[in-house]
């Protein structure tokens, strides 16, 4: 069963699909280039985009490569776990160096299959059959950022 959707600091809904498509997006840029997670990152409904510290701005077969390997995660429908552990047995897993230094010692880990672990309290579907495929808009390099936008075509409706 979903959870509801809750309001974020900006008082927007969370968009599941999307801020499930950032994590598996996260796992295979720390995967493909070394980089950490996103800097910052914003995520809507209808477009997102995502920062990453990178040395130089990677190629156009790159990023097509960095989309078919997002788009082959979503198409494995790995389920979508939330479990609740302290702060010490998450660090074995997950890079907590994001969290603000007063975080709770327990913590919410999100898991994509065997794909991806972060502690994090947003809301993502269940499964990943239930996110459709994401597709780059537009990217842009700039002193070691490089940004891309994206949006999430065919998503089931719900």
């Amino acid at each position: 069963m979903s959870e509801k959707p809750e309001l974020n600091a900006h008082n927007k809904a969370e968009y599941p699909p999307m801020h499930t498509a950032e994590h598996i997006l996260n796992r295979t840029m720390v995967r493909m280039f070394g980089c950490p997670r996103s800097k910052n990152a914003h995520i809507e409904r209808k477009k997102s985009k995502c920062d990453y510290l990178l040395d130089k701005a990677p190629s156009d077969g790159q990023i097509a490569e960095i989309e078919r390997r997002v788009n082959e995660v979503i198409d494995l429908h790995l389920p979508v776990y939330r479990e609740f552990m302290s702060r010490e047995e998450a660090g074995r897993y997950v890079d907590l160096s994001k969290l603000p230094e007063n975080v709770s010692d327990t913590l919410r880990i999100v898991r994509i299959g065997d794909y991806d672990a972060c502690a994090c309290i947003g809301e993502h579907v269940d499964n990943t059959s239930e996110i459709g495929h994401l597709k780059f808009l537009s990217h842009d390099f700039e002193n070691g950022r490089w940004r891309v936008r994206f949006k999430l075509e065919g998503t089931p409706p719900g």
